[in-house]
C-alpha cells in the first residue's frame, strides 16, 4: 500500500514536468507616458532590416505591420507605407537589435 502511494506520487510529479504550459512573455516598455509591447516579432529573412510585429499600445492590441527600420517606415496589412511619426511605436522596434541601417 505505502509503495503504491510513493509510485503514485512520483508519477504524479512527472506528469507535472512532462506537462507544462508554455510562458509567455510581451517585451514591454514605457515610451512619454505609453506603455508599449511587443507581443510577436518577427524579421525578415530576405530584408534584414525589416520586421514584422504585432504590438500593444497602452493595452490595446495593433494588427500586424512591417516596421523598415532602414527607411524609418511601416507598411501597414492593406500596403500602405507610412513615415515614422514622432515617438512612434516603430521606433522601439528598431531600437531592439541597435544595427544601423
Amino acid at each position: 500500500m505505502i509503495l503504491l502511494k510513493h509510485l503514485s506520487l512520483v508519477l504524479v510529479i512527472a506528469i507535472c514536468f512532462f506537462f507544462t504550459l508554455p510562458a509567455y512573455a510581451s517585451f514591454c516598455r514605457n515610451d512619454n507616458g505609453h506603455q508599449i509591447c511587443i507581443i510577436d516579432i518577427k524579421r525578415s529573412a530576405k530584408n534584414y532590416w525589416e520586421y514584422r510585429a504585432v504590438l500593444s499600445v497602452d493595452g490595446v492590441k495593433r494588427p500586424v505591420e512591417v516596421y523598415n527600420c532602414r527607411d524609418r517606415k511601416k507598411i501597414q496589412k492593406d500596403g500602405t507605407a507610412l513615415p515614422f511619426g514622432k515617438n512612434d511605436p516603430g521606433e522601439i522596434v528598431c531600437r531592439l537589435f541597435k544595427k544601423r541601417f
